[in-house]
C-alpha cells in the first residue's frame, strides 16, 4: 500500500469475485491445507458482522464442510464485543451459531474471548492463550496462518476504531478499550499481531464500502482517521477480496478479476 500513489505494494492484492463468499471459502481451504501439511495445524482468526456470517454459513455447508481440516485449525477472533458469549452481538456467539455447532470442531480448538471475566483481565488472558497455542516469528510475535479482517464505512478494522489509543498498542497482543463511537467496551488485537500473519484477508462487499476500500486502498495514508491502512503484513500477503460493487470507487488497474 503506497502512501503516496495508487500503485500497490507486491504483496497487496486486490481480487474482484464474481461470488466472493466461494472464493473466500476456497482461499481459507487452499491456506488450511498449507498450513496443516507444512506446520500440522491451521490458525486463524475470525472475524464478526453482517459478512463473514454468510461466509461462515457457507463453509458449514455440505460442499465446504469437507475441505476444512476442522479437528487441526484453531479458531480465535480478531476482536470481540464484551458482552456474554451468548449474547446475540457476541463474535464468538454468531460464529458458532453460523458455522461451529454445525461441525466437528473439537471444543479446545476454539478459543474464545472470556468475556465473563473483567474487561482488562480478559485481554490479558486472551494475550496469553494466543501465545500459547500460535507458534511465534523471531521477533517473538505470534503468526496466525490467516487474519481474517472486516471494514467498518468509518475506516475501522477489528475493533481499531479512529482516533483511538488502541491504534498506537505496540506491546500487548490484546487490549481492551472503551469506543466512545458505539458506545461499547471492545477487545481487538493488536496491530503488531495483525500484520505478523502469514495472510491477512480483508473481505469488503457492497456499495456501502465503496468510499472507504478507494481510502484505504489508494488514498493518502492517515491512519487515525483510517485505522485499516495500518494493516501491512510485516511478511505475509494482503488480500483484499471485493465485488463489483464494493470496487467500483477503486482507480483503474487496481483490482483484478478472481481466478
Amino acid at each position: 500500500m503506497n502512501s503516496s500513489t495508487s500503485a500497490l505494494s507486491p504483496n497487496v492484492s486486490v481480487l474482484i469475485a464474481a461470488d466472493p463468499y466461494s472464493f473466500a471459502a476456497q482461499t481459507i481451504a487452499d491456506a488450511a491445507k498449507t498450513a496443516v501439511e507444512s506446520r500440522g495445524k491451521f490458525t486463524i482468526s475470525l472475524s464478526g458482522g453482517s459478512t463473514p456470517k454468510k461466509l461462515y454459513e457457507l463453509m458449514a455447508s455440505p460442499e465446504w464442510a469437507s475441505k476444512i481440516p476442522w479437528n487441526k485449525t484453531e479458531f480465535f477472533w480478531g476482536d470481540e464485543r464484551y458482552v456474554p458469549s451468548s449474547d446475540s452481538s457476541s463474535n464468538f456467539h454468531m460464529t458458532q451459531q453460523a458455522m461451529l455447532s454445525k461441525v466437528s470442531v473439537p471444543p479446545e480448538r476454539v478459543h474464545r474471548v472470556l468475556t465473563e471475566k473483567e474487561a482488562n483481565e480478559a485481554a490479558a488472558l486472551y494475550d496469553q492463550e494466543i501465545r500459547r497455542v500460535v507458534p511465534t516469528g523471531p521477533d517473538g510475535v505470534p503468526v496466525f496462518d490467516m487474519m481474517l479482517l472486516g471494514l467498518g464505512t468509518n475506516g475501522h478494522t477489528a475493533s481499531l476504531f479512529p482516533y483511538q489509543p488502541g491504534l498506537h498498542e505496540k506491546t500487548k497482543l490484546v487490549f481492551a478499550e472503551e469506543i466512545d463511537e458505539v458506545k461499547m467496551t471492545r477487545l481487538s488485537m493488536s496491530v503488531p499481531l495483525i500484520n505478523a500473519a502469514r495472510q491477512i484477508v480483508f473481505l469488503a462487499l457492497g456499495d456501502d464500502k465503496a468510499s472507504v476500500i478507494r481510502d484505504v486502498v489508494t488514498g493518502p495514508f492517515d491512519p487515525e482517521r483510517l485505522p485499516a491502512q495500518l494493516v501491512r503484513p510485516s511478511q505475509g500477503e494482503l488480500l483484499w477480496i471485493v465485488d463489483s460493487a464494493s470496487a467500483a470507487k477503486l482507480p483503474e488497474g487496481i483490482a483484478q478479476p478472481a481466478q
